[in-house]
């Protein structure tokens, strides 16, 4: 499904922000691995190091074998089993058998064209984009890993990965000598990684899909009830919008603090981690973040799980990556695609409620 992109010594000169083809990629631009995904509309991405895939959907069901994290899956559809243990039923269906669905995280398989002119920005000559794989394995331009995550892989072997929805930031464009397109990846607002990856793997998102929504209406708040794990959306004490959320698990320094806050910042992409040696974590890419208390605690889009409905973060406010998209888009203060980063003080943002009833 990789589309290679054939350009002319002429197409090639007018490439915006281009590196000489083959002068940046040197081995690596043959040698990333890239998963062989199925071939289906939907497909899901084993989000844990191993689950059980079962005869049917029941956590007791006998179990046909085990797969393992970054697995892929044929999604055919979700429905509702048994799992005594948890407070999801919610199960995937696959032509093999289930898989407990809130392990398995919802992707797609589109590769795309390769864009090959960046545009002008306050942020300068670059656009955004979005994983529309269910991952990429990138290569690291700097000569050492500065991010956790990145150090991890290395170390052990691996190229860095980036998994589907996650946002990110192209300054560059190169072209190798088998003619396929590469992006310069960086995060605007992370420990200074830079990468390089295939561009078929990324969808360069448009102004108008992050432009504000509703910007005009001044009263708006949001209220995330702990109890239900749900979060909604008000105008004018009318609900606009509902979902289902993951917030902070039982403990002091993991749950999400009950309580009005305004929102202080908002961006487009964002680099969390957080937690100690052994015991932390470490998230690149995570898209479209609304932070509401301190300098970590926000609502944002969510990869590395699917267990909405069910306390499971280290304090924030874990939503699937289309709401948390909606969410930023609404809430104020207004940003759009250019920065894609604000930060305001006082009550100028929405205000935040975490409930509990």
């Amino acid at each position: 499904m990789n589309k290679n992109i054939d350009l002319s010594r002429r197409e090639f000169l007018k490439l915006g922000g281009l590196v000489a083809g083959g002068l940046a990629l040197p081995r690596w631009s043959q040698n990333l691995f890239q998963g062989d995904f199925p071939q289906a509309d939907h497909l899901g991405r084993i989000a844990d190091p191993v689950v059980e895939l079962r005869v049917a959907p029941n956590i007791e069901a006998q179990s046909l074998g085990k797969l393992y994290e970054d697995q892929m899956v044929v999604y055919l559809r979700e429905v509702v089993g048994s799992n005594i243990y948890r407070p999801s039923q919610r199960w995937v269906e696959t032509p093999e058998g289930y898989v407990w669905s809130p392990l398995v995280q919802p992707v797609k398989n589109i590769p795309n064209e390769a864009v090959t002119e960046l545009p002008q920005t306050s942020l300068g000559q670059g656009m955004w984009v979005q994983v529309s794989v269910p991952y990429i394995d990138v290569a690291l331009e700097n000569s050492a890993p500065i991010a956790p995550s990145v150090k991890f892989r290395i170390e052990n072997g691996q190229s860095p990965r980036l998994y589907y929805s996650q946002v990110i930031w192209v300054d560059q464009i190169n072209v190798a000598e088998d003619g396929r397109v590469w992006y310069r990846l960086n995060e605007k607002f992370g420990y200074g990684d830079i990468f390089w990856g295939p561009a078929e793997a990324f969808r360069p998102m448009s102004r108008e899909e992050v432009e504000p929504i509703s910007p005009e209406v001044e009263n708006k708040v949001v209220e995330v009830n702990l109890a239900r794990q749900s979060l909604s959306c008000f105008e004018d004490g009318s609900e606009v919008f509902y979902t289902r959320v993951s917030t902070g698990m039982v403990g002091e320094e993991t749950e999400t603090p009950i309580g009005g806050y305004h929102i202080w910042r908002k961006m487009l992409s964002s680099h969390m981690s957080g937690g100690t040696t052994g015991g932390g974590w470490d998230l690149p890419g995570v898209g479209f973040t609304t932070l509401f208390i301190g300098s970590g605690i926000a609502i944002h889009s969510t990869f590395w799980h699917n267990n909405y409905g069910e306390k499971t973060s280290r304090g924030c406010v874990n939503v699937r990556p289309e709401d948390a998209q909606y969410i930023w888009r609404w809430v104020h203060p207004a940003i759009g695609y250019d920065p894609g980063d604000i930060t305001v003080s006082g009550t100028v943002g929405s205000l935040i409620r975490i409930v509990e009833y």
